[in-house]
């Protein structure tokens, strides 16, 4: 029983744990924990300044594989999500929970860019 136990409860420890280490799904959860219905991609009233960015680096990783155009894709997007970030941490911080919101449907986009960057960056 205790084993059992044990086992329930590291499960939980670990799920909060991999929420907590990533700024996009710790920031939807503290969303939801002020009863705050997350963005979602469909519905994201992004401008039209920040799509057609999102739409020139998807541009960027749809080139044949250019190990100087995938540096400086990896570095826009690592400093747009640091950016994002201390936005969002300060969105929270004066309890603007709809910023935070808009924001955090920005990192979305990011960090679906980072994951078409490391799939780029895998050898064939």
């Amino acid at each position: 029983e205790e084993q059992h136990y044990s086992e329930q409860h590291s499960s939980l420890i670990n799920k909060a744990y991999q929420t907590l280490l990533n700024p996009v799904s710790r920031g939807l959860y503290l969303l939801e924990l002020n009863g705050v219905e997350p963005a979602h991609e469909t519905d994201c009233d992004a401008d039209s300044v920040f799509l057609t960015e999102i739409m020139e680096i998807n541009e960027k990783l749809a080139e044949p594989k250019n190990e100087d155009i995938l540096k400086e894709v990896e570095t826009l997007i690592k400093v747009k999500q640091e950016e994002l970030t201390r936005e969002v941490t300060a969105a929270f911080e004066r309890d603007d929970l709809q910023a935070a919101k808009k924001l955090l449907a920005k990192m979305k986009y990011f960090a679906n860019l980072e994951d078409k960057l490391k799939k780029k960056k895998i050898p064939s």
